[in-house]
Order: C-alpha cells, then structure tokens, then sequence
C-alpha cells in the first residue's frame, strides 16, 4: 500500500511522471552538459574576438627610439620621398613629405614578406611589387594584396629646418 502524504493527499500526478530522488539530482543531463560547453565556447570566442577588435584598433604600442635626425625640411620636395634608416642601420624607412608640407614615416618593410614598398604619390598609397600588396599612404594600413598587416610607423619630430625621428608605432 501506497504511503500517503500528511492529511491522505494523494501525491501529485507530476511526481509519478518525474520521479526525481534528491540523491540523483546532483547529476547533469548529457544535453545540459552539451549546452553549458557550446555556451561558454562562444562566449570565450566572442570575448577573444572582441578583444581583437578593441585591440587592433584602440591600442598601438609605442616604442621610444633614439632622437635621430633625418634629414632638413628643405632636402625632401613637396610630394617627394626620403630613404633613411630607423631605429638601428638595418631597418630601412620611408620619409614623406605631402604636398601641403606635411612629413609621415613608415617602415620600408612590407609586413607580408619583407619587400622593400615604394611610395606611389599620384594615389597616396606605398606598394610592393613582389606581391602587389597596396598600403595607404596616409596612415599605412593595408588597402589591397596579401598584407593583412599595417606598416609601423615612425613618429616624427620637426623642429625648425630639422626632422627626427623619435620612436616608433608597431
């Protein structure tokens, strides 16, 4: 004979349906389990995705350099270019000068295969003839090709008829 609750209440027809003893409730569903690990493999990807993003646009290191001059104001022409080499005689850059006077580096390093990029200044734009990457000319990211990568920049430092180059973006 069935036990019946206080006051001979017939137990509610749900417990005959899901019969669950405390002891077996600790234990976790196949499927719950399943879930719980799609979840927070989601979740982790779209954290690292988003700290990329955050990453590749909010935060670019600077490395101070050594203050070494380049070159005067007067040796680089309106719309021209100047080769030098920054921070050590091994790192070959790229000087130019807009034709409003304004003065941008970068490094002459490709950052697809370590070609030497050359300043196109009718489109505003470095490339690099070993694989047809373009990079733009003002801030040296990526526009077409293989690189995926922007070109570090050299920060400058003009002062009077003397230019500088101070340290450098990666």
């Amino acid at each position: 004979m069935p036990t019946a609750e206080p006051n001979d209440v017939p137990p509610p027809r749900w417990k005959e349906d899901f019969p669950i003893t405390w002891e077996g409730d600790a234990y976790i569903l196949r499927r719950e389990l399943a879930k719980f690990l799609t979840l927070g493999s989601g979740l982790l990807a779209a954290t690292s995705a988003l700290i990329a993003i955050v990453g590749k646009w909010f935060w670019r290191p600077t490395l101070e350099g050594p203050r070494t001059r380049i070159a005067r104001v007067s040796d680089v022409a309106r719309g021209g270019t100047l080769l030098f080499r920054y921070p050590t005689d091994e790192d070959p850059c790229i000087l130019i000068r807009d034709t409003d006077g304004s003065f941008r580096a970068f490094s002459q390093v490709c950052t697809h295969l370590a070609c030497a990029v050359v300043h196109a200044p009718d489109q505003n734009k470095l490339f690099c003839p070993c694989h047809h990457g373009w990079f733009d000319g003002t801030s040296g990211r990526p526009t077409a090709g293989p690189p995926t990568r922007a070109l570090p920049r050299i920060r400058l430092d003009v002062v009077r008829d003397e230019i500088f180059a101070v340290g450098r973006e990666v």
